[in-house]
């Protein structure tokens, strides 16, 4: 699994590093949800930072291998939601430092975060209209507002982490050389109060919310599937295999 998790000063830093775009193939997601769920249920741990190395925080799910094994896009998309729920669900707050870009999935791991700090430059994308699938706008509606994330959708374009700062979704924007360091120092002030607080805090937070961003996932997640049935989908997603922009439809 290319990922590491180490404990120091009371938070759990969970480190993505599989070149060359942090994407992850259908074994990578079924195991990330338990080192996240781990992470913040050890007792020693009160914050959990993810955060990567590499050209971009998250990359999604390996696309050429959902293009040579369309039959693994049920596991995938289960494990996808096991992913963005275990950060929801983690006992203790999430912090996500995100940098270069967070595509697909790694959209859906910020949004089902507590806390956003990003590098300048950085930006969110869900490019699956391109890819042949559905998935990820109830995450984004997390982060965005409701238009921003339609309008992102239906071009496959990218909102930039200054966009997402203006607008109150990132927390902090700092140059890139400065994040990780930024981040340990946000996650040491989150550490620093009661375990029991933060545990409860969680709670109260995520049940404060108008509605459940893996309840509307999971909806999302039918009209992926009907979409990989459909041959367009296939073709979409030879066209990323072979390098090109995007179908031709």
């Amino acid at each position: 699994m290319p990922v590491t998790v180490s404990v120091t000063d009371k938070v759990a830093e969970i480190v993505f590093d599989h070149p060359p775009v942090n994407a992850f193939d259908t074994a990578q997601w079924a195991a990330l949800p338990d080192l996240i769920t781990q992470a913040g249920s050890r007792e020693d741990v009160r914050c959990v930072l993810l955060r990567a190395e590499g050209r971009g925080f998250c990359g999604g799910v390996d696309i050429k291998e959902m293009a040579a094994h369309p039959e693994r896009i049920v596991q995938l998309n289960r494990d996808n939601h096991r992913t963005f729920l275990a950060i929801r669900h983690c006992p203790v707050p999430v912090v996500s430092a995100i940098h270069g870009f967070a595509i697909g999935g790694g959209v859906n791991i910020a949004g089902a975060s507590d806390v956003l700090l990003a590098a300048e430059g950085a930006y969110f994308s869900l490019p699956e209209i391109d890819r042949g699938a559905m998935g990820g706008a109830a995450f984004m509606m997390r982060m965005l507002p409701l238009h921003k994330v339609r309008a992102a959708f239906f071009t496959g374009g990218k909102v930039t982490v200054e966009e997402a700062h203006r607008l109150g979704a990132v927390e902090q924007v700092v140059p890139t050389a400065d994040l990780a360091r930024v981040a340990r120092d946000y996650c040491a002030v989150i550490a620093s109060k009661s375990r029991t607080a933060l545990v409860l805090a969680k709670q109260a937070l995520n049940g404060l919310e108008a509605t459940d961003p893996n309840l509307g996932y999971r909806f999302e997640q039918g009209f992926t599937l009907e979409m990989y049935m459909h041959p367009d989908s296939q073709a979409a997603r030879d066209a990323f295999v072979d390098g090109k922009a995007a179908a031709k439809f």
